[in-house]
């Protein structure tokens, strides 16, 4: 018995289905869900302070690590932004730990409000065993990110907030359509991200 992919015989339907796989996994990415998250969670602390704050986060946790990613493709030192390779994305997420560990410590330092620097140290606890993972086996960071920012929204503003886990689940189809990562791979992230992220949130704000 075998399984067969419903196709047209142009091949239209799988290039479709990989443009749209490829528009939520650029538009979706990491950075853009952290970004977010950033900026929501602040003016649910501390209003528009709480946003000054969030971008402060934001600068350390995605705007610097994307520069950097950048710079890295530019030089041809990164094959491409989403870091395929496992020795290039163990590489970059040595500097995003670093990066936002000095973010965490600037915004303890400043005065910034306890959630908001919870919020920045789920994100260096999430990375931190998503690096040790990786070093074995290729766990879906978009996953992770995804999934760790809707349960720390639920934390934040309320439980109801859990309804845009199938936002968190298109981005999972994305990374398995464009077989940047297995099934297993992306339930992996998506549970590690929720739980990691959600407890040291919780444990510290």
């Amino acid at each position: 018995m075998t399984t067969t992919t419903d196709t047209s015989a142009t091949g239209e339907a799988p290039a479709a289905e990989s443009r749209t796989a490829r528009i939520v996994t650029d538009g979706l990415e990491p950075k853009n869900w952290i970004i977010a998250l950033t900026l929501l969670v602040g003016w649910r602390v501390d209003g528009l302070v709480g946003i000054g704050w969030g971008l402060f986060g934001a600068t350390f946790a995605a705007v610097i690590p994307v520069l950097f990613i950048k710079f890295g493709i530019r030089r041809g030192t990164w094959a491409d932004r989403h870091l395929g390779v496992k020795q290039q994305r163990l590489v970059v997420m040595v500097f995003i730990i670093c990066s936002v560990v000095t973010g965490t410590l600037l915004m303890r330092i400043l005065g910034a409000p306890s959630a908001m620097v919870a919020l920045i140290a789920a994100m260096v606890a999430t990375l931190v065993v998503l690096m040790v993972i990786t070093a074995a086996w290729k766990v879906s960071v978009h996953a992770a990110v995804s999934s760790g920012s809707v349960a720390i929204l639920a934390l934040t503003y309320s439980p109801w907030m859990l309804a845009l886990y199938p936002v968190v689940a298109i981005v999972g189809w994305s990374r398995i359509a464009l077989r940047d990562h297995t099934p297993a791979q992306v339930v992996a992230g998506t549970a590690l991200g929720a739980l990691v992220a959600g407890a040291t949130f919780a444990l510290l704000r």
